[in-house]
């Protein structure tokens, strides 16, 4: 793409010594009219931001491709063998790279000819608009406008310089056309290149408009396809006067700091360019190899930036055009004919009869422009693509009138007409053959350009070319780092006993990480088997067994807690047996309380079943006792929180069905109960009982043997009966209030199970979390703490009584001493 090189001169400034007649040369009366969109002007302000009229610079490239486009319609038009006795005209309009702009003239084109409007047919096949073919504009975000309504009209339309590859899609934009290379041939060169270097830890930067984000996104794409990381990936602001402009691109820089990446891909137009290598010099980035595009690399714009050449190395893609012959001498001829009043006279006769009163004048400020103030851009301007443009159109005419070498005949051609001699055939301009693929474009290829610094003047080096394949002539290229390539990778060269582990989403970038247990290097596969090696392991070795050992001191220490609380219980019960017609111990249960303090016991020696090398009949037998021991316990708490639920809440119940939870018919509940639990732990065992299973992962030097659920349903139902077992007590008890002068046997009950309740919440919320031997210790302790919160919350205030309050142990203190006293209390 041709570079952006800008010429600021405001309308009022005076340039020459006399204005000239420059802008009335884009209109020329001719047998066949060729619009023309080209960007003379650029506002200094976005539209999209500007609240009052701004200053309009001058865009000199933009100058020198439309007087391009008219020398090579003067040259065609001398010609005696493409197009004789037919004559083109053309008829150039501003686009101020402004899609809104564009679409003024754009419309214009569209009109019927001889006509200011455009016709609603529901058949335009003998429509004739104002113009046969468009030229231009320049910039793809106008072109994805501008194309739409060519190609609803058929009307063919050849772009200069727009290289999205959204443009590619034939089935959105059939009638246009392009003499640049897509972006994707511009992207494909650019990934070879890191490739040739070895570069794949990259950031790339995009300007956030069409052609930015177009072509970093294809870029991404490629890139992946290729094993190239992208460490940064950014758009920089277009609109640099908004006032964010700054903080992004500031950000930018840091971001792109932070990666350390060596290499930076910028595709963005001179101007975001500019702003984003001012910004890098300033904050002191590091010198990096930056690779970009002709629509920056060539721009005096950054070129002049101070202290350029700080930024490393910089290598660029421009697009291979040969030089236009006679155009210099061309445009040289006519400043010197515009300043004659004869000629420009003439020019003004040629503009009235193209009608230059609907859009007016189209670069008032070329008026005030002279051939010394573009002169030194004619060298550098590529002026090759807008020259091909023309010549296509030119050859599709020649080939729809059927003209041969000598004349042509004057017929009416249809702009749809002249597609199928533009798809087809290919066409000769200064000796060499041009042809539109399948996409409508014309790959030239590339040349990739090094910027060489020799005291302060800069040179453009080529040092590489790009068709079908990259070459590159490495020894020409003199990187900023001496007598060394910049170097740019995402991964270091692993020790012995350590994998790669890629991360991110592409091959080529990996962290070194040490070899899980289980697998030895190098290349960190399980040939150890089930013993495997350590982390970094570099031989195997046999695994020794896990569990909770006999001789080990936390288990010591367990064992002596569970003896205590064995013995406890023990006395409880001789206690208990030999007070056992006492009021006290009727009131709590009589013989019911001796058969859950036997159960207590039983529930402390289970702690055993989990010390020592597991089994699966160990793991079955494990939580069928606990659950058993459990559910014998809570039948007790249940008949006696059912007799106090009659007592409290259905007193006039009380005398009928109270025989059913006392006595011998107690002991038919409780049987019921642990039958009930014998049912589930039936379904347990059908469903699914624990197994022992071997831990290769949890411990990196051990095989840790522990007990797995298979069935978590016959786990819930199990255990879960227990629960509603206790839910069911300590909704039975808990609101139970009596008088000062009675004792309250549902206090205990309800602490009891309070107690149960919360060693749960503890032991779900740490065993899920614990992988080792701990998970056994964790059972253990919940066995232990649980019976020893039962006996010293129902059991031991009772033994209390018993020993040091004996006067409390009578009939008065412990009949019906779950019914309220509102009498006494009332008196």
């Amino acid at each position: 793409m041709a570079p952006d090189l800008l010429l600021c001169l405001s309308f009022g400034c005076t340039v020459a010594l006399k204005p000239t007649c420059l802008s009335t040369q884009f209109r020329r009366p001719g047998d066949y009219i060729i619009g023309g969109l080209f960007p003379f002007g650029m506002d200094t302000i976005n539209l999209t931001v500007r609240s009052e009229p701004t200053l309009v610079t001058l865009f000199v490239d933009g100058l020198i491709w439309a007087l391009g486009m008219k020398f090579a319609i003067d040259q065609i038009n001398n010609s005696t063998s493409l197009l004789p006795g037919v004559k083109l005209g053309y008829d150039i309009y501003d686009t101020c790279f402004e899609p809104v702009v564009a679409l003024q003239p754009s419309l214009l084109f569209l009109t019927q000819n001889g006509t200011t409007s455009i016709g609603v047919l529901c058949n335009y096949t003998d429509y004739q608009p104002r113009v046969t073919a468009v030229i231009g504009p320049h910039k793809s975000d106008l072109c994805l406008v501008t194309a739409k309504l060519f190609s609803y009209f058929l009307i063919p339309q050849v772009s200069y310089g727009a290289s999205s590859e959204k443009l590619s899609n034939k089935e959105l934009y059939p009638s246009f056309y392009r003499t640049v290379p897509s972006d994707k041939n511009l992207v494909e060169a650019v990934v070879l290149l890191l490739n040739k270097f070895g570069w794949n830890w990259i950031a790339t930067i995009g300007s956030d408009d069409e052609y930015g984000r177009g072509a970093q996104g294809l870029f991404l794409s490629t890139a992946g396809n290729h094993s190239i990381c992208i460490a940064y990936e950014g758009l920089i602001p277009t609109d640099l006067a908004d006032p964010k402009a700054k903080s992004q691109l500031e950000e930018t820089i840091q971001l792109i700091n932070k990666t350390k990446v060596n290499i930076i891909v910028l595709f963005a137009f001179s101007q975001p360019a500019q702003a984003l290598l001012e910004h890098s010099i300033r904050m002191g980035l590091s010198k990096k190899v930056w690779i970009g595009t002709e629509a920056w690399v060539l721009s005096d714009i950054t070129t002049s930036i101070p202290n350029i050449q700080s930024i490393g190395t910089v290598l660029g893609f421009i697009m291979k055009a040969g030089t236009v012959h006679g155009f210099q001498k061309y445009v040289s001829d006519l400043f010197t004919s515009v300043q004659q009043d004869s000629y420009c006279q003439e020019s003004i006769e040629f503009s009235h009869l193209m009608n230059s009163d609907i859009l007016g004048t189209h670069c008032k400020q070329c008026d005030r422009i002279s051939l010394h103030d573009i002169s030194s851009m004619l060298s550098y301007s590529q002026i090759q693509p807008v020259y091909i443009a023309v010549y296509s159109v030119a050859y599709a005419l020649h080939r729809a009138l059927g003209c041969t070498h000598e004349e042509c005949p004057k017929a009416t051609i249809r702009s749809w007409q002249l597609l199928n001699f533009m798809n087809t055939l290919p066409f000769e301009v200064n000796g060499r053959s041009f042809r539109f693929d399948q996409s409508h474009g014309t790959n030239t290829g590339y040349k990739l350009i090094f910027w060489h610094w020799k005291n302060c003047t800069l040179t453009y080096l080529p040092v590489g070319d790009y068709e079908e394949s990259l070459y590159i002539n490495e020894s020409q290229i003199q990187f900023h780092i001496a007598d060394k390539k910049p170097t740019s990778e995402c991964f270091r060269q692993c020790k012995p006993g350590q994998i790669r582990r890629i991360k991110g989403f592409h091959l080529c970038c990996y962290d070194c990480t040490d070899c899980p247990e289980n697998t030895f290097w190098k290349i960190c596969r399980s040939f150890c088997g089930e013993d495997g090696g350590e982390e970094r392991s570099t031989q195997c070795y046999d695994r020794s067994e896990r569990y909770l050992f006999w001789n080990e001191t936390l288990t010591i220490g367990l064992l002596m807690l569970m003896s205590i609380i064995i013995f406890l219980t023990c006395l409880t019960a001789v206690l208990f047996l030999k007070n056992l017609e006492t009021p006290l111990v009727q009131a709590s249960g009589g013989k019911l309380s001796l058969f859950a303090l036997f159960t207590l016991i039983l529930l402390c020696l289970s702690s055993c079943l989990y010390i020592g090398k597991p089994s699966n009949n160990l793991c079955m037998m494990q939580q069928i006792v606990y659950a058993l021991c459990l559910n014998a316990c809570f039948s007790t708490f249940f008949v006696k929180s059912l007799e106090i639920t009659l007592v409290t809440e259905f007193p006039w119940c009380a005398p009928t069905f109270l025989h059913w939870v006392t006595q011998r018919r107690a002991w038919l509940l409780v049987t019921l109960c642990l039958f009930t639990e014998c049912l589930f732990c039936f379904c347990y065992l059908h469903l699914g009982p624990d197994y022992m299973v071997r831990d290769y992962k949890s411990l990196p030097t051990e095989v840790l043997l522990v007990c797995n659920t298979e069935s978590w349903l016959a786990f819930a139902l199990m255990h879960g009966y227990n629960g509603c077992l206790a839910f069911v007590c300590f909704l039975c008890t808990f609101m139970v209030e009596t008088s000062g002068k009675k004792y309250n046997i549902a206090r205990g009950i309800t602490f009891a199970i309070l107690i149960y309740f919360i060693i749960w919440i503890f032991f779900i919320a740490i065993f899920a979390t614990l992988k080792t031997v701990f998970r056994s210790v964790t059972q253990i302790a919940t066995i232990l703490t649980f019976s020893l919160g039962i006996l010293g919350t129902y059991y031991i205030p009772k033994c209390y009584i018993i020993l040091f309050k004996p006067d409390l142990n009578m009939v008065d203190y412990f009949q019906n001493s779950i019914k309220e006293g509102p009498e006494e209390d009332s008196q």
